[in-house]
C-alpha cells in the first residue's frame, strides 16, 4: 500500500481534482464510443471520398482560427463556467452527427461540435493545472491523460464488442450516445466552484506575449501535422488496407491501454527531464512513425507506427507545462487559447492542401511532408527553457 500511495502520491487529490477527473472521463468516454466507429461512418455510412474527408477536416477546423477571440469574449466568465459551456457544445454537436444525411448538414453539425471541442481544449488544460500545484503539474496532468485514455478503454471496448456482435446496427447510434454522455460531463463541470483559476485580478480578454514567441512557433509546427497524426493516418488504414469499424477500435482500444499504463509516468519524465528534453525527443519518435507510413507497406508495421505515435503524443503536453511555468496565472488561460489560435493558422490551410496534393503524391507524400515539418520543429523545441520574468512582457488588447 505504501508503494502504491508513493507511485500515484494520493497527496495531489482534492474532491474538485476528483470531480474534474470524473467530467473528464466522461467526454473521453462519449468520445471514444464515436471516435471508435467515426472514419468507418463517414466513409461507409456517407460514402465521402477521401478529398471530402480531408475538406470535412479542414471546415472543421476553421473555429480553432477564431479561438482568441472566442476566448475574449468568455474571459470574464469563471473557468468552470467557461468549460462547461464548451463541453455542452461539444456534446450537443456530435449528438446531432446522428441525424445528418447530406454533406452540408455534416458540415453544419460538425463545426457546432467543433466550437466546443476547441474551446475545451485549453480549458481543459487550465483547469487540470489549475488544480495542481507547479511542481507536479506533468504529474496532474499525466493522470488525466490516463485517466482519458481508461475512457477512451471503456467507449472503444463497448463499440469494439458491439459491432462485432450487432454489425447491423446503424452507427449513427454511437453518435448519439457518445454525445449524451459529453452533455452529462458538463454538467458535473459546471458545478465546480467559480473560483478554480481565479487570480482576484481581471485578465487580459486578448493576450499576445512576446516571451511566448517559441511557444506560438511549435503550436504552429503541432497544427500543420495534427491531421496526418489523428484522422488521416486512420483514413489510410481503413480506405487502403480495408480495416473494418470493429478493427479499428480495437486497435484505438490497444492504444488506449498502454497510454492509461504510461501517461502518469510520462508526465512525470515531464516534471523530472524537463520540456526541453521530452518534447524533442517525442517529435523525434513522431518523424519516425511518419517515415516508416512513407515508405513501408506492410498493414502490421504501420499498425505499429500508428500505435506508436499514440503512446508518445502525452509528451506534447509539455507546451502546456511550459507555459504553466512560465506565465503568471492571470494569463496563463489566454495564452494557452492564443496558441491553440496559431495552432489552427496551419491546421487549417494542410487538409485543403493534403486534398488538392493527394492525388499527385499519393499518401506516401503527405506523409514525408509531415515528417520534413516535425524534424524542422525540433530545433525550436530544444531551446524550451523555462524562465520566470520578474514582470509580465505581455501586451494584452480588451476587447471592450
Amino acid at each position: 500500500m505504501r508503494r502504491i500511495r508513493q507511485r500515484f502520491d494520493v497527496t495531489i487529490w482534492t474532491s474538485n481534482l476528483v470531480q474534474f477527473v470524473v467530467a473528464v472521463f466522461l467526454v473521453r468516454f462519449g468520445q471514444g464510443l464515436l471516435g471508435g466507429a467515426r472514419m468507418n461512418f463517414l466513409v461507409e455510412t456517407l460514402g465521402l471520398s477521401g478529398g471530402q474527408v480531408l475538406w470535412l477536416e479542414g471546415i472543421r477546423e476553421l473555429p480553432g482560427l477564431g479561438l482568441i477571440l472566442i476566448a475574449a469574449l468568455t474571459m470574464r466568465l469563471p473557468l468552470p463556467r467557461q468549460g462547461g459551456l464548451a463541453v455542452l457544445l461539444m456534446g450537443v454537436g456530435y449528438a446531432l452527427y446522428a441525424f445528418v444525411h447530406s454533406y452540408s448538414a455534416l458540415l453544419a453539425a460538425a463545426i457546432v461540435a467543433s466550437f466546443g471541442f476547441h474551446m475545451w481544449a485549453p480549458l481543459h488544460s487550465a483547469m487540470g493545472m489549475s488544480l495542481s500545484k507547479k511542481e507536479n503539474t506533468g504529474r496532474v496532468l499525466g493522470i488525466l491523460a490516463s485517466v482519458s485514455s481508461l475512457a477512451a478503454i471503456a467507449g472503444m471496448g463497448a463499440i469494439s464488442l458491439i459491432s462485432r456482435l450487432l454489425q447491423s446496427m446503424p452507427l449513427n447510434i454511437y453518435y448519439l450516445v457518445g454525445g449524451t454522455f459529453i452533455v452529462l460531463s458538463a454538467l458535473l463541470i459546471l458545478r465546480l466552484p467559480r473560483d478554480i483559476g481565479s487570480t482576484g485580478a481581471r485578465p487580459p480578454r486578448i493576450l499576445l506575449g512576446r516571451r511566448y514567441w517559441l511557444y506560438y512557433v511549435l503550436m504552429f509546427f503541432a497544427g500543420a501535422r495534427k491531421l496526418v497524426l489523428s484522422s488521416f493516418v486512420t483514413l489510410v488504414l481503413v480506405q487502403d488496407f480495408d480495416l473494418k469499424v470493429w478493427q479499428v477500435s480495437t486497435l484505438m482500444l490497444v492504444s488506449s491501454i498502454l497510454n492509461l499504463l504510461s501517461a502518469p509516468y510520462l508526465g512525470s519524465l515531464i516534471d523530472r527531464f524537463g520540456e526541453r528534453i521530452t518534447t524533442p525527443v517525442a517529435y523525434l519518435l513522431l518523424a519516425l512513425c511518419c517515415l516508416g507510413y512513407a515508405t513501408i507497406h506492410n498493414v502490421w508495421l504501420l499498425i505499429a507506427f500508428w500505435a506508436l505515435m499514440r503512446l508518445v503524443m502525452p509528451l506534447g503536453m509539455g507546451l502546456s507545462t511550459y507555459v504553466y511555468r512560465t506565465a503568471p496565472p492571470g494569463e496563463l488561460t489566454p495564452t494557452l487559447s492564443a496558441g491553440v489560435t496559431f495552432d489552427h493558422i496551419s491546421s487549417v490551410s494542410m487538409p485543403f492542401l493534403a486534398g488538392v496534393l493527394l492525388p499527385a503524391i499519393q499518401y506516401e507524400g503527405i506523409f514525408m511532408g509531415t515528417a520534413v515539418l516535425i524534424l524542422l520543429s525540433i530545433p525550436f523545441a530544444r531551446t524550451l527553457q523555462v524562465r520566470v520574468p520578474s514582470a509580465p512582457q505581455a501586451v494584452p488588447s480588451s476587447a471592450e
